[in-house]
């Protein structure tokens, strides 16, 4: 948990899902556990623990830019509903999946690493990049440097390690047409539509309401167009925090909800995991259905509006 939790955080939602489900799954084989529990962990926690900066999910930096606050300010107020999205997802998986986690596991031996010196300097990029997300340099610069040292390191040591395969373009290229199909609607008059279920208000229903708006966008389309499509009418740093909520902690219920939903599911496909998706989903809405309204709740607490 705390692993998915950092690696969302700051290396965002998207290489949490890419990096930790084939980690998770195939460490749950090795010492021979379900892996199930914890791949749907990382899906959930991806979406949910990433209202937080720096980096997380594309709409937090896009929040972050408009609202008149320092960083800390910021994190002082998405820090509860924050909470809230790791600690509800985790009770009822916990909850659901108690019978698969009861015992102890006998941990296979460790093996040594194949190339030291590939490790040790992915360490070291590692080590740099993780201040400088923090530092006040734009985090796109960041992370472009350290991805393209990442890959040289591994074009020279390890060609083999970078596969064409590793492009994940069906999802990219889905992403990709529903910010089009946004884009045009803006263009039609979305705003007008939009604006009676969004509503206007500060007080704890107007704010859930505009966060349920988010989660519903999020799971009918994705939750960048969601947020791009309803970020004119969240005009106060308060209802800009509840559509983050409901953008980042809601899409739960549907395969496309989030890109990074999107990549779990085509990591759980080359590791031969068969997803049920509709029990998942019912899963989902009820943690979506429990963990809005407190998120909401904690947010208007914190704030103090």
């Amino acid at each position: 948990v705390l692993l998915c939790v950092l690696c969302t955080v700051f290396f965002s939602l998207d290489p949490t899902a890419v990096l930790l489900t084939p980690l998770v799954v195939l460490l749950a084989r090795r010492v021979g556990v379900p892996p199930w529990p914890f791949a749907v962990t990382v899906a959930w926690l991806a979406n949910t623990a990433s209202p937080l900066p720096p980096v997380s999910n594309l709409p937090t930096p896009l929040v972050q830019e408009r609202l008149p606050l320092a960083p800390a300010s910021f994190v002082g107020l998405v820090a509860g509903p924050a909470v809230i999205g790791v600690v509800v997802p985790c009770a009822v998986l916990l909850l659901v999946f108690r019978r698969d986690l009861r015992g102890g596991f006998s941990p296979a031996p460790a093996r040594a690493a194949e190339d030291t010196v590939l490790l040790r300097c992915g360490q070291g990029v590692l080590v740099l990049l993780l201040p400088a997300l923090v530092s006040g340099i734009p985090v796109a610069l960041s992370a472009t440097v350290a991805a393209v040292v990442l890959a040289v390191l591994f074009a020279v040591r390890r060609p083999d390690g970078l596969p064409l395969g590793l492009v994940p373009v069906r999802p990219l290229v889905l992403a990709m047409s529903l910010f089009v199909l946004v884009a045009a609607a803006h263009a039609q008059g979305l705003d007008a539509f939009l604006a009676p279920v969004a509503g206007s208000g500060e007080g704890y229903l107007e704010l859930r309401r505009l966060a349920a708006s988010g989660a519903t966008a999020a799971n009918a389309v994705n939750n960048l167009p969601a947020y791009l499509a309803l970020e004119p009418l969240a005009g106060s740093p308060v209802r800009l925090a509840a559509l983050l909520i409901g953008v980042n902690l809601g899409p739960l219920l549907t395969p496309w909800g989030s890109l990074a939903t999107l990549l779990w599911i085509e990591r759980l496909r080359t590791l031969d995991i068969r997803i049920r998706w509709t029990p998942l989903a019912l899963l989902g809405l009820l943690v979506v259905a429990v963990m809005l309204p407190a998120a909401v709740a904690t947010l208007r607490t914190g704030s103090g509006t």
